[in-house]
């Protein structure tokens, strides 16, 4: 297998052979070195952040080759007759790099339909990386799915800040803002993961009945695995912590993973203390502010008071895209 950083040119005027090949640990250096150089990939993608919790779910990944060169790689697992990329993780897809076109990506969907005909796959489930996450624009994959006849079968709407104009935050924020200041409230670094990750598991509780999809002892391992991509910014008030927000650090996304203040925080203006500093602290250095998504049931239940709380601060709207592919026809 040649060297990644040699990238050979994939000729894009004609068909070319492309083979779909089950991921395998062998092609871990080789994979994750893709990761890293893609042009829709995140840091959410390497092996060791997809493999923390891989005894939840059968690995499914597939690599595709040209010529024995990679030429993409899609995260994904299997459940029965079902493909799915990945049900662990946000989002996924097909990931690929500055080399890939549009008719080189209808080959790898006909490859991909081969390849899981072959496997007894009936379905694939495509969970499109949101734009936002491009480094540079990457949405051949949702043509070829057009064009192979895939359904959109679900969108949920997440909310960003665009960091390279003016944020405009509404009044109410910006009143809390020097409300907390007058508190005294103030955000930095922390690595108390297990303080944080009590304040959202006792938030989540009492406003909606559930739990944080990771438990403190999974978020602190994944952090120390990737210190640069997921951090924690505490926020304080007389030494306590009253709030704080773990964020995971793309690049050119900082996603808010969890966010969460205590009652006291709530009562100060914390929350408004966290997100000034936020988009205080990624201006100039990233393009994107996420909050996450605001919808329910599949995409039909739009929560308003969530959406709203985010678009206050300056948010608009991002969808993220599913797609379902009946590759048995």
């Amino acid at each position: 297998m040649r060297d990644l950083r040699r990238m050979v040119e994939i000729p894009q005027k004609t068909a070319v052979s492309v083979e779909a090949i089950r991921y395998q640990p062998e092609y871990r250096d080789m994979w994750d070195t893709f990761i890293s150089m893609s042009k829709n990939g995140t840091f959410l993608f390497y092996r060791d952040y997809m493999e923390y919790h891989a005894d939840r779910f059968i690995d499914h990944s597939i690599c595709f080759f040209c010529d024995r060169d990679p030429i993409a790689v899609m995260p994904a697992n299997e459940e029965g007759d079902v493909l799915i990329s990945h049900a662990g993780l946000t989002f996924g897809g097909i990931i690929s790099d500055m080399r890939m076109g549009t008719a080189l990506m209808l080959e790898i969907f006909s490859s991909l339909r081969r390849y899981m005909r072959n496997k007894g796959f009936r379905k694939l489930i495509y969970k499109a990386v949101p734009h936002i996450y491009h480094r540079v624009p990457s949405e051949e994959d949702l043509y070829a799915l057009f064009y192979h006849g895939a359904r959109l079968t679900r969108r949920d709407v997440s909310s960003a800040i665009y960091l390279q104009e003016e944020v405009h935050l509404a009044k109410g924020r910006r009143y809390c803002l020097k409300k907390a200041k007058k508190h005294g409230v103030y955000v930095e670094r922390s690595w108390d993961f297990h303080t944080f990750m009590e304040i959202e598991e006792n938030l989540l509780k009492e406003k909606y009945g559930t739990s944080p999809t990771h438990t403190a002892d999974e978020i602190l391992l994944l952090a120390r695995r990737f210190p640069e991509n997921i951090k924690l910014f505490g926020a304080y008030r007389g030494g306590r912590m009253v709030g704080g927000v773990i964020v995971y650090e793309s690049a050119v996304v900082a996603h808010l993973q969890y966010i969460a203040t205590t009652e006291e925080g709530r009562t100060v203006g914390a929350l408004e203390a966290i997100v000034g500093f936020l988009i205080e602290s990624y201006r100039g250095k990233t393009r994107y502010l996420d909050f996450g998504i605001s919808t329910e049931d599949g995409g039909w239940y739009l929560n308003t008071g969530l959406v709203w709380n985010k678009e206050s601060y300056g948010a608009r709207s991002v969808v993220h895209d599913f797609y379902e592919w009946d590759v048995s026809r």
